[in-house]
């Protein structure tokens, strides 16, 4: 089969190199690969043939961009339910012990929900769970589910050429949901972030993960400099091959053009960079070599005329 092309974002185009022989009449269906970007991040890799209409392919990579941002607001907010156990409510957060005996208020959702295996108190500095962390078998159910969770829906995952779907993230939202079961049973406090996070009720007004999450309505891809609009194909962009990889960035509407990919990575810039170096070092030394090596030429030599009356000219001593 041919050799894939590869496009980047700037529209360059590396043609087929070479072909390699068909070694079975199973082979999967070519589909165009995208590499989706969100800024000068890499974000997932995403397949689909050229045929699909950009109002059917924009709203599934937005879903999917946002989904692994809500995996990893889970995550973070786990990892604080294994630490010091759930969420006051509103009115107790930040308030000092003191404060809440004086305001008589009582977490009373605190009580109902104990971990499984019990609890050991680990207060919260900055006041906004009970401290009423899980045990430490619990505790590192909990830490192990995450990791997994992340390593699911990681950005390391285009380094492996390995695909993020919704069915993906989806996959790595019920593992952390099964998690918070086995822990918590009886489930989590209604305003505890990561219950709203699972049931879609998550206010993110006035954070800055609001500013990170991007509706479909307002979603927009670029490549090669130009936005990829609704109402046409992929294959109006990348052409009829099914070969074809880009480099595609995801932006909000109304932001511009996004800048153009580097010429060369900015690890390779590094390395560059050092071989140029020490090649400069290399010169600098050859130069102060040189500018000693004109005492070993005759030309420098102050006794090379009173050796030639002398008849001693280029005489040598040695054994014969």
């Amino acid at each position: 089969m041919p050799d894939p092309v590869f496009a980047r974002e700037d529209g360059f185009i590396f043609p087929n190199v070479g072909c390699k022989p068909c070694i079975s009449f199973d082979t999967p269906v070519t589909m165009v690969k995208l590499h989706i970007k969100h800024g000068d991040e890499s974000q997932f890799l995403y397949e689909t043939v050229t045929d699909t209409p950009m109002d059917t392919l924009l709203p599934d990579i937005t879903a999917i961009y946002n989904g692994r941002l809500k995996v990893h607001r889970i995550c973070a907010e786990m990892e604080q339910l294994a630490e010091h156990g759930v969420t006051l409510p509103p009115n107790m957060q930040g308030l000092t012990d003191e404060q809440v005996e004086e305001l008589k208020l009582k977490d009373e959702w605190g009580e109902k929900c104990v971990p499984q295996g019990g609890a050991k108190f680990k207060k919260d500095t900055v006041g906004c769970r009970n401290g009423q962390a899980p045990n430490d078998k619990m505790k590192d159910v909990l830490k192990k589910t995450i990791q997994e969770a992340k390593d699911l829906i990681s950005k390391k995952k285009v380094e492996a050429n390995a695909l993020v779907t919704q069915a993906t993230v989806k996959e790595a939202l019920d593992m952390l949901r099964g998690a918070v079961m086995i822990v918590y049973p009886m489930g989590l406090p209604p305003h505890d972030p990561i219950r709203n996070e699972f049931e879609n009720t998550e206010d993110l007004s006035g954070k800055q993960a609001s500013l990170e999450v991007i509706e479909e309505a307002s979603a927009s891809l670029w490549w090669a400099g130009k936005e990829m609009i609704r109402g046409k194909k992929l294959v109006d962009f990348v052409g009829k091959n099914e070969k074809t990889k880009i480099v595609a960035k995801l932006q909000k509407k109304g932001m511009g053009a996004p800048a153009r990919e580097a010429p060369i990575s900015g690890e390779d810039q590094k390395q560059l960079m050092a071989h140029y170096y020490k090649k400069q070092e290399e010169w600098k030394r050859m130069e102060k070599e040189a500018e000693d090596s004109y005492m070993d030429s005759p030309w420098a030599d102050g006794q090379q005329l009173k050796r030639q009356f002398q008849g001693m000219k280029d005489i040598k001593w040695g054994p014969r």
